[in-house]
């Protein structure tokens, strides 16, 4: 199923025409607006979400994406901001005809103070080349995703990515010190908010409002974040279990145990693995089936004494006997296998057909209970259902597959699913955002009054709402 609404003119926004055209050009130059041949912009790389799109506009600098929304704002042109186009929810593709606004191109600035930790780039820098500059002051990121070798630092603050190192280094709130903004008014106000400095209390925190705002508020072009350093001691094992309070029983030992050097707790269960070797040939790392798999990984500076701490906790975890069948990673190939495993089960349920995906965080209590509701209830209807996710902060990543996708069962998936985890005390999205998939079940969890101080911020940076609209907030009606 493509999520593309029926073409229809919509009164609050202008249509592009020659002359808006010709000023993009005078801007950017005419090799920088593009009208022909979009559509790597106007479709997601999931092949579910797709817009007709007027033009690209390709910026290189802060300036230039300020006289684009200026003029914009002005002429009433709806745009879209867009960076790497790796999202899962719909939010960086048209749903009609609105202008993209690319900030690939705004990938020149970078700055690194390695003995502060601070960066300072532009906004189009991709995450693992970030990374991999980072290296050479001994330093990395502090999140990391399976799209880094393409999404950009500018849509990961825009949504507020999550990812794979959050049990250790917090979310992108821990992080982010200051933003440079472009708003989408008649003047294409450039904001600088924050400060490279990781005390500065003189201010409403306002890069926050920014951060997870799904290019609703503004244009991300340059971000000051705090970065960690590199560990020289990376330890990895995996776990077979038997039960699902078995996993919670490790996780709590693991935070009582590994503490400092825990930095990621990832969970699998039986089914993803059938998956994976069925779709990918991927064979199991464990040499024994079980209901349950944990990942886990610590990171620390001093590999005897990690090695020890984590020796410790699997012993304790085998004398409880809460393991049935565990490795520990004795090489650096040891543990690309398991993380090939973890990373590839987005791929492998992609080759069932058609996949109904979710992001959704739920207390520990509940979090498999979701994908056992689920079962019940649908089984009998789909082709495959399993669940994988970063069980280290709660977040479940149950995925429904069909051969096609299938009217019937998406109406019955929802509400349902959304009402469930609400009514026991979860979130619809824990990392990948809203967007336009979510947009239906926007308010669920939070209050009317929440909602309409969002929709005010909204109005107040975008008072023309031009800036990616039918996403995140029900703003217009058609």
């Amino acid at each position: 199923m493509i999520f593309r609404r029926k073409l229809c003119t919509i009164s609050r926004f202008s249509r592009i025409c020659e002359k808006d055209l010709k000023v993009f050009e005078g801007i950017l130059g005419k090799d920088a607006v593009l009208t022909e041949d979009i559509e790597m912009f106007t479709q997601d790389w999931t092949k579910q979400f797709k817009g007709r799109g007027s033009a690209v506009l390709s910026p290189k600098s802060t300036e230039e994406v300020s006289a684009i929304l200026a003029h914009c704002s002005k002429q009433k042109l709806a745009v879209v901001p867009q960076a790497g186009n790796t999202g899962l929810v719909g939010g960086s593709t048209p749903v009609h005809d609105e202008i993209i606004l690319s900030i690939n191109h705004i990938n020149k600035q970078f700055s690194f103070d390695s003995t502060m930790g601070i960066l300072q780039c532009d906004a189009g820098f991709i995450l693992q080349e970030l990374d991999e500059k980072l290296h050479t002051f001994g330093y990395m990121m502090p999140f990391d995703l399976g799209a880094k070798g393409s999404c950009r630092i500018g849509g990961n603050i825009a949504t507020c990515a999550g990812g794979l190192r959050l049990v250790r280094y917090g979310s992108l709130h821990a992080h982010l010190l200051g933003l440079t903004v472009v708003l989408p008014d008649e003047k294409g106000t450039i904001l600088e908010l924050g400060s490279a400095i990781r005390k500065d209390n003189t201010s409403f925190h306002t890069p926050h409002l920014f951060l997870g705002s799904e290019g609703m508020l503004g244009v991300i072009t340059n971000v000051t974040m705090t970065a960690v350093p590199k560990p020289l001691s990376v330890q990895s094992a995996m776990l077979g279990l038997q039960t699902f309070t078995d996993c919670q029983k490790i996780l709590r030992l693991a935070k009582s145990r590994l503490s400092e050097i825990l930095s990621s707790f990832e969970f699998l269960d039986a089914q993803i693995f059938e998956c994976l070797e069925e779709n990918l040939q991927l064979k199991r790392v464990l040499p024994t089936e079980t209901p349950f798999t944990i990942l886990v990984e610590t990171s620390g500076s001093n590999s005897e004494h990690d090695q020890e701490k984590v020796g410790r906790f699997l012993e304790e975890c085998m004398e409880n006997g809460w393991v049935t069948d565990g490795i520990l990673a004795e090489s650096a190939a040891d543990a690309a296998k398991m993380w090939q495993v973890r990373e590839s089960a987005p791929l492998a349920t992609s080759r069932d057909g058609y996949v109904y995906k979710h992001d959704v965080s739920l207390p520990l209590e509940h979090f498999y209970e979701l994908t056992e509701v689920v079962r019940r209830k649908f089984g009998g209807k789909t082709k495959r259902i399993v669940t994988w996710g970063h069980l280290g902060d709660g977040n479940s990543h149950l995925n429904i597959t069909s051969e096609k996708f299938d009217e019937e069962l998406y109406k019955n998936l929802y509400p349902f699913l959304y009402e469930w985890v609400v009514s026991h005390g979860g979130s619809i999205s824990a990392e990948h955002g809203i967007g336009r998939l979510k947009l239906p079940y926007s308010n669920y969890g939070k209050s009317p009054a929440e909602r309409k101080l969002c929709q005010n911020l909204k109005h107040l940076f975008d008072p023309h709402g031009i800036l990616n609209p039918y996403k995140f907030l029900a703003t217009t009606t058609e």
